[in-house]
């Protein structure tokens, strides 16, 4: 037995958001109807044509248009969880527009209307709507979905039942603090701590540099035992352009050690790249980093996290999709923890300007180091209690729980102390 929904007319945007919820997260099939002829063959219809019936969500017109306009949004209360597009008619099973909320979060729809950029050209997380509804940091998409399979579980449907994942992931933007940098960049250091007077940088350097102490970003062994005696299998992302930039100060692919390091990863783990902050808007930078990374690794490049996190919609996604990119983990705000798009789930892609779905995977991520750390100014205490958080909220509803660190946060660097004895115990937990 399916679901039918009741509809005016189909389109793109309905069909897309109606297959992530039903097929793709809830296991349930659907069909669409203009008519209510097939109603009786069906185990539940749902009518989304703003009329009241025995199970009816409101139609706000969303899913309908062919344009992309400032959208004013009222938010509501369903089963004491906030909600976006809420019906002014309370009598409707679903007091708000489940299908529009959905799409407009995962689409990224808000995104498309104009915007002050910052300084990176990418879209401010205080401009979102669920930022300004302080839901940034609720799975809020998870948690409808969680509390709708319960209500159609009680009209007899049966439900696919996910479970909570975990899955680390890695950005290696600068693999060691002191080590394999060469002698411009290592006498540039040298002078540097000379003229600050940081005298204990300075013995510390030294000391690495002669192979009498370990370089303090160098954490690849330690999380290597973290996931072997965990069973986990972490995604590593990697800086490889050709030069270093203002934005770009990793050690090069060329670099004997680096090269060394990255065929070390890839014959345990799978290897994306982490495109340099100029290959964004320069496809050839892109294509010659893909390629550098693919010959060193001996993987095909086709994941990517965008460094700096910079996304344009659609120019971002567009550029991946035609550089052979299937799966981008770029779904994230590298300012504020949460949820950009309001679920822990993947989707694909659905680029708005064309009107229809594409072949690009998505994973959101929740959590990045570097945002708790350096935007947030969390302790790690703090940091950590945030993380358990993500975690708590995500078991609750089967969520999937993706992370971002960076080794030099995980190594024993003096301004990361007690991340990593804190990233330990919460991967053993």
């Amino acid at each position: 037995m399916h679901i039918v929904i009741i509809v005016s007319e189909i389109s793109s945007r309905l069909t897309y958001v109606c297959d992530w919820i039903f097929v793709q997260q809830l296991g349930v099939d659907y069909k669409f109807c203009t008519n209510k002829t097939e109603e009786q063959e069906a185990l539940l219809t749902i009518d989304y044509t703003n009329k009241v019936s025995n199970f009816s969500v409101p139609n706000i017109g969303l899913l309908f248009a062919n344009s992309i306009e400032q959208q004013s949004i009222h938010t509501g209360l369903w089963n004491e969880l906030p909600t976006l597009f809420a019906a002014q008619d309370a009598d409707h099973v679903l007091p708000f527009d489940l299908f529009s909320a959905v799409f407009y979060l995962i689409s990224r729809y808000e995104e498309y209307v104009p915007f002050v950029p910052d300084r990176h050209h990418r879209y401010p997380a205080t401009e979102s709507i669920l930022f300004k509804a302080g839901l940034l940091e609720r799975p809020i998409i998870d948690e409808w979905l969680f509390a709708l399979s319960k209500l159609l579980r009680d009209k007899g449907l049966s439900i696919h039942q996910k479970s909570f994942e975990f899955l680390p992931t890695y950005d290696i933007d600068i693999a060691w603090s002191f080590k394999h940098k060469g002698l411009k960049r290592t006498m540039g250091g040298y002078l540097r701590d000379i003229a600050k007077n940081n005298f204990e940088s300075l013995k510390e350097r030294t000391a690495v540099l002669q192979a009498k102490k370990k370089d303090p970003y160098f954490s690849f062994d330690v999380t290597d035992r973290l996931h072997r005696d965990n069973e986990l299998e972490p995604l590593y992302f990697i800086l490889a352009a050709a030069q270093n930039t203002a934005w770009d100060k990793h050690i090069l692919p060329s670099n004997k050690h680096m090269s060394a390091l990255i065929q070390s990863l890839a014959q345990q783990y799978k290897i994306g790249i982490h495109p340099s902050y100029h290959a964004n808007a320069q496809p050839h930078l892109f294509r010659e980093e893909q390629k550098t990374l693919s010959t060193i690794s001996g993987q095909q490049m086709d994941i990517s996290r965008q460094h700096y996190i910079k996304v344009e919609w659609p120019k971002t996604y567009r550029a991946l999709l035609e550089m052979d990119i299937r799966q981008d983990y770029s779904m994230g705000y590298s300012t504020h923890l949460g949820f950009r798009a309001g679920t822990s789930r993947s989707f694909f892609w659905y680029d708005l300007l064309a009107e229809a779905p594409t072949q690009l995977h998505i994973f959101p991520f929740c959590f990045m180091d570097t945002t708790a750390h350096y935007e947030m100014g969390l302790s790690v205490e703090e940091a950590f209690e945030k993380l358990h958080y993500f975690k708590n909220s995500l078991q609750k509803i089967n969520g999937l729980m993706l992370t971002v660190f960076h080794n030099f946060s995980l190594g024993t660097d003096k301004e990361w102390i007690g991340w990593n004895e804190a990233y330990a115990d919460f991967i053993k937990k």
